[in-house]
């Protein structure tokens, strides 16, 4: 005899959570096959429809409604197994931990949990407590590189004080160019995101050409000034300066806080700057961009304008960048803060120096 379909109805808020469920890239797959039953019951579907469309059971669909109803969306959560899990030996724990910073695995260039608890014969839960407690983490990387510019020390310390201490009536700016950005535009149309589904594109793209920016971030307010170029040459650079100079009130001294790009040195830019006194220079160190406050302002940009947008040509990505920029100074500036002192970085810079010439690299 066919069961009565009985009306399974929920909350808004329960729905929020169950559609958020799926949205989620973080949820396991058996807890996202739990919520669309649910939301599916919800939308009057019936337990054979969910049979045909989910590729399930009776008996999973009943289960899950009636764990639902009795405590909600917790309900859907897998309940504690019983029995202990295998205890872990110190001699067990030192393995592990000798193993991640001494060996290599045969199958890969870094250790997974997985490989992990294989070679060590543990469970993989147990690999993750071991390295949490050791804060070892195998499965980032991360790049340096160490500044060899004989004046490094000196440079430091006078672009982290304009940081931490400008000088009155002055503006500090951390000028830089981001140079060849790409328009890109995707073969096809992109597929928008829904419930249980990330937003896709394709794998190819078209290229429209390419666009430079020069930005200058002001530390005192988080504003920056923009321009975008067809060329990136020592003229460009010379035009930008002469807009930061339009810009900023004639009696303001400018602090300019830079890298060693050879356009940003040439001859023209020299004669310029003597002709502009208000104009003071500040190069970073060579291969220190880090210290380049502007570069941050450059990756908010990467992420969140031109990495996922699509450009059917140059104007587009400009417009795009102008709209960001715009939208960054109105709503999301702030004052730059430089936390870390001149003495902590050269002390840290010193200490990786040691590492580097222990580890004969």
């Amino acid at each position: 005899m066919a069961r009565k379909h009985e009306k399974f109805t929920i909350t808004d808020e329960q729905r929020q959570d169950l559609e958020a469920l799926l949205r989620s890239p973080k949820t396991a797959q058996d807890l996202a096959s739990r919520a669309k039953i649910i939301l599916l019951t919800a939308s009057g579907k019936t337990a054979e429809d969910l049979i045909v469309e989910l590729g399930t059971t009776f008996r999973t669909i009943y289960r899950w409604r009636k764990r639902f109803k009795e405590y909600g969306i917790h309900g859907l959560v897998d309940r504690p197994r019983s029995g202990q899990p295998k205890k872990l030996t110190d001699a067990t724990v030192k393995e592990v931990l000798r193993m991640t910073v001494e060996c290599i695995p045969h199958e890969a260039t870094h250790w997974s949990v997985r490989l992990m608890a294989k070679a060590a014969k543990v469970t993989t839960w147990q690999v993750r407590q071991i390295w949490n407690a050791a804060d070892l983490k195998p499965h980032r990387l991360k790049n340096f590189k160490i500044s060899n510019d004989p004046n490094f020390a000196e440079k430091v310390i006078d672009i982290v004080g304009l940081y931490m201490n400008p000088p009155e009536n002055a503006a500090v700016f951390s000028v830089d160019e981001k140079t060849q950005i790409q328009a890109l535009d995707r073969t096809q149309p992109m597929l928008p995101m829904r419930p249980g589904q990330i937003e896709r594109r394709t794998h190819d793209y078209k290229r429209n050409g390419t666009t430079n920016l020069y930005a200058a971030f002001d530390i005192l307010t988080g504003q920056v000034l923009g321009r975008t170029t067809k060329r990136h040459r020592a003229k460009e650079f010379l035009d930008f300066l002469r807009q930061l100079n339009r810009a900023v009130p004639a009696e303001v001294a400018l602090h300019v806080i830079l890298d060693n790009s050879s356009t940003h040195k040439t001859a023209d830019v020299m004669q310029w700057l003597k002709a502009h006194p208000r104009f003071t220079f500040h190069f970073t160190p060579t291969s220190a961009s880090w210290l380049n406050a502007v570069e941050s302002w450059f990756g908010q940009l990467e992420r969140r304008a031109i990495h996922r947008g699509v450009f059917t040509s140059v104007k587009d990505l400009r417009d795009e960048i102008h709209r960001f920029i715009k939208q960054h100074n109105n709503r999301s500036a702030k004052p730059f803060t430089w936390t870390k002192t001149a003495a902590v970085i050269l002390e840290k810079v010193s200490k990786l120096k040691d590492d580097t010439n222990r580890t004969g690299h």
